[in-house]
């Protein structure tokens, strides 16, 4: 018989305004660096629902028409626990109101600084942990998953 496998359900949203994209500057130690608005699907939340809720909380902006971009998966290996499937969820709009300003200030949450980059410039800053192979499926419509797969201790990327 069929076992359900332990899963954590995320989300990550590029959020467009013209040729700049609004980011973080994550400080948390986890996952330190420049990435997209994001975080944890609650339970009995929907996807969309949970990512809407996550960039208010980060931003303070209310997205609006989110585009499924692709996702990621992986096993997480590294809990003291069973292991688990990590899915991340990504979408993207270009919808949304409220004002992040770029005028030298800078509006800050828990996870660190948020401000509008060019897109020019995305891939110049020290990005957070795998957000440059992220960037991938954001960026190219012909691909639409990300699988991170451990093959005999040797990692292994496949875009699909």
């Amino acid at each position: 018989m069929h076992q359900p496998e332990p899963a954590l359900f995320l989300n990550m949203v590029m959020i467009e305004n013209g040729d700049e994209v609004l980011v973080e500057n994550r400080v948390k130690q986890d996952w330190p660096g420049i990435t997209f608005p994001g975080g944890h699907v609650e339970v009995n939340e929907s996807f969309v629902d949970a990512a809407t809720r996550e960039v208010f909380e980060e931003t303070g902006l209310q997205v609006a028409q989110l585009k499924m971009a692709g996702l990621c998966q992986y096993a997480d290996l590294t809990a003291d626990q069973q292991p688990f499937r990590r899915v991340i969820y990504f979408y993207r709009t270009s919808h949304y109101t409220g004002e992040i300003k770029n005028t030298g200030e800078i509006k800050s949450s828990r996870e660190g600084e948020i401000f509008w980059l060019a897109k020019s410039e995305l891939k110049k800053q020290t990005l957070a942990g795998s957000l440059s192979d992220f960037l991938r499926i954001f960026n190219e419509p012909e691909l639409s998953e990300l699988l991170y797969l451990d093959h005999d201790a040797e990692l292994k990327t496949i875009f699909r």
